[in-house]
Formats: structure tokens, sequence, C-alpha cells
């Protein structure tokens, strides 16, 4: 059979790279894909973006399964696109997901359904958002109402920073902002929050439509920049799995407050969610939890170690998602931790440089595999000439350890090899996992 991966980064490249490993997959596309799945002969990069003519595509190639991995064609409607032609496809409608494309809609729907979150309010105007930060203080959240690549959220530790936020977010030219937002139909919004003190961490689901819910391994990532949590806020810039923070009770209380209350909120609303339901999570000391976010598809670069860690069929876990049957799946997972380390490009997160040579990828092996991201071919259709930077999170070098420390020293031994001009990345992923 085959199948249809659409999207161009890390994620992508860890779900086609897992999908080829499938019992029943005869070739694996990828839709637009970049320089590392075009450089493995097990994929297929397809130059295709419009939803018409991936869809046209699945139609004539006759694909038996398409997974989309980014936000920007779930919130334009790649699903109910699909679904018009007849086509398998595992993600949420454009109206579902709305969780993630619209902050607004997602608080706005925790606050309906008791769904604990942090306090927040939701501004248009300027100078009544800046009001808001001056009355509340620092530190403080600003988030866009509007997809923005994992960067439109800024945890402001200082009124200063918490006013140049909204600056960005609400007055900078749609098409052209700071931090690259793009705003929904009714306008530039944000969402303002308060600051929750706690340790983050990811909890991915599948979610079948029937309200049937797999939940996936548990994983961390690391947002900000730099070492130790210091610097901007990122997409990410590494993540392992699983993440110790999530005790069984904390993972009990997660599905019993927060996880099947969406599900089944978005069921009472209209909306009924099929797809990966990602819930970015803050757990205090004393084990009491709160949602930050939520995303309507798998993480990045959670995606890396957690497909890393996946011993199941995942094509065939796909076809029961898709078939309402979910609860008939036990999913298998490889004991060792899984670590993985984004390599940023210069300039990230802000103004990333492109086209950089890339020398020293090591060769995939059993423990340790270099997903590529922000690369593509150095010249077209050439991926032996080898592979260049084209945006900001470059690869994701995941490597598996019997701990976290063996994951992280393993995954630091192939990162030493790899060299790009302007190269970003930390040097302390999986420290908190570490500290434990």
């Amino acid at each position: 059979m085959k199948v249809l991966v659409i999207g161009s980064g890390g994620r992508e490249h860890a779900l086609a790279w897992k999908l080829t490993q499938a019992e029943r997959v005869q070739k694996v596309f990828v839709a637009p894909g970049n320089g590392g799945t075009a450089a493995d002969a097990r994929l297929r990069n397809i130059p295709l973006s419009d939803l018409e003519a991936l869809a046209d595509f699945a139609v004539s190639e006759k694909i038996a399964l398409t997974v989309v991995g980014p936000e920007v064609p779930l919130s334009a409607g790649v699903v109910d696109a699909f679904r018009a032609r007849g086509l398998r496809i595992f993600g949420p409608t454009k109206a579902a997901a709305q969780l993630e494309s619209s902050k607004a809609f997602a608080k706005d729907f925790m606050k309906r359904h008791k769904i604990p979150t942090a306090a927040y309010d939701t501004f248009s105007d300027v100078a009544a958002a800046h009001a808001y930060v001056d009355k509340m203080g620092a530190p403080i959240v600003i988030k866009a109402d509007g997809l923005a690549a994992g960067k439109g959220v800024v945890v402001a530790m200082s009124l200063e920073e918490a006013h140049q936020a909204v600056d960005w977010m609400l007055t900078d030219d749609a098409g052209n902002n700071t931090l690259g937002v793009k705003h929904n139909a009714g306008g530039a919004r944000v969402v303002i929050e308060e600051f929750l003190l706690g340790e983050e961490a990811s909890f991915i689901v599948m979610v079948d439509g029937k309200n049937n819910i797999l939940p996936l391994a548990t994983s961390q990532d690391h947002k900000r920049l730099g070492d130790a949590d210091t610097g901007p806020n990122t997409g990410g810039m590494g993540a392992y799995s699983p993440a110790p923070v999530v005790t069984p009770n904390v993972h009990a209380k997660v599905m019993q407050d927060i996880i099947r209350p969406t599900i089944e909120g978005m069921a009472k609303d209209g909306i009924p969610f099929t797809g990966f339901l990602y819930a970015g999570l803050m757990i205090d000391a004393k084990g009491q939890v709160k949602t930050l976010e939520f995303n309507t598809r798998m993480g990045d670069p959670e995606t890396q170690p957690i497909m890393m860690r996946f011993k199941s069929d995942l094509f065939e876990v796909l076809l029961h998602a898709t078939d309402g049957t979910l609860d008939q799946v036990q999913l298998d997972w490889d004991r060792r931790v899984a670590l993985g380390v984004v390599l940023a490009a210069h300039g990230y997160p802000l103004d990333p440089r492109k086209g950089d040579p890339i020398t020293g990828l090591p060769e995939e092996s059993e423990d340790c595999m270099v997903f590529h991201a922000g690369t593509s071919s150095a010249v077209p259709l050439s991926p032996a000439a080898g592979v260049v930077t084209s945006g900001g999170r470059v690869l994701c070098v995941t490597a598996l350890g019997d701990t976290v420390k063996a994951a992280q020293q393993r995954v630091y031994q192939d990162v030493r090899s790899i060299r790009f001009d302007g190269m970003q990345f930390r040097s302390d992923i999986g420290y908190r996992a570490i500290k434990r």
C-alpha cells in the first residue's frame, strides 16, 4: 500500500521513516519533504502543497492513507478536502483544528468545559492590552491568536518584554510581523495569561472520532534557545521520552481532568475530534496540572524521540484510528529512553539564515537517527550533492539509551561530527530528567 505524509519538517521525516518499517507499506511519499527525505531511497518527495492538488495526487496514486504533520494545512482544511473526495486521512477537521489555530477559541473552550488552565483575557485593542499588562505585572505570558510555528508565545519576565510582545503581535504588519504570526480572520488578537510555575511536559494522544483515546509515550521538550532555559522561546530545541515528571498519578489526572473532558467537550459542541491531540502541560511541585495549550498534531521535536521508541506497526495503528477502532489497539514501546537535540540555523528564531552547507552527517544506526527539518538538496533533484540549511530548525539528532544520561551522551557524540556555519544547539537537553 502507498502512504502520503504531508509536511516538510523533522516531525514528518520521523513519521515517514517509521511508516517505511510497516509490513504492508510499499511506498511512502512526503509532500513536499526536505533534503533528508529526498536522500532516503525509501521515501519520495512530492513538490505539492495546494490542498486540491494533494487530493488529486492521492486519488491518482491510489494512496491508502494520508497523515498530516503540520498545523497550517490542518487549519486550512486539508482533512475536509480529502474526506470530501472519499480519501482516508488522519487529522482533525478545520473546525476541530481551531483548538490550535486560535488561542482564544482554545481558552474559551477550556473555560466553558472546566478544563484546568491559566487565568487569562483576550485583546485586539493595543492600548487595552498594554493597560492589562501594567495591571497584572510580570512575569506574564503573551500569546498570539494565530499560527506562528511554535514561536507565537512570549514568556515575558519583565514589563518591557511584555509590552514589546504586545506590539509585535498586535501592531506589526500582518504579512511581515516579527514572529511570523498568521492572524485569524478577525484580525490580530492576543491572549494574555498568568505565568505558571512548574515543569512543562507534552502529553500526546491519538483520537479516532468515536471518543476512543490512545495515549502515546510521554515526552518533554525544551522551548528556550539557550542552556538552562534561557533566551527566547522557540519551536523547540530538543526533547526526550519518557518524561519522568509525568508520574502514573499525573498521567491518570491528565486523562481524567484534561484529555477526556476535551474530547467529550468537542463532541458536545458538535465538533468531533479525530487526529493527534497534544496537550502542553504545566505540572507544579504538588503534582497539580494545568493546560498551557493544545496542538492538533504531533509535536516537533517530541515526535522524533517518540517514533524512536515506537515499536508497533504505525500504519496498522493509523488504520484503526481512521476506522474508529483505537480501542482495539495496544502499543508496544522500546523500554529505553530516546533523546533528541535540535541543531538550529544562524539567527534562529527571529532571522534564520538559509543556504549554509551541512557536512559530517552520520549514517543511520540502530540507536541513532538524524531527522531533517530545515534542509534542502544543495542542487535541485540531486540529493547526492549534499544538503544545505533552508529553515530555522535544521536537524534533530535523536538517540536511544538505557538512561537519559546514556541517550544524551550518544546524541552529543553525533552532534559533534556535524558542521554548518552559525550552528546553534543546546548542550543540556534532558537536564531536568537527569536532575530528578
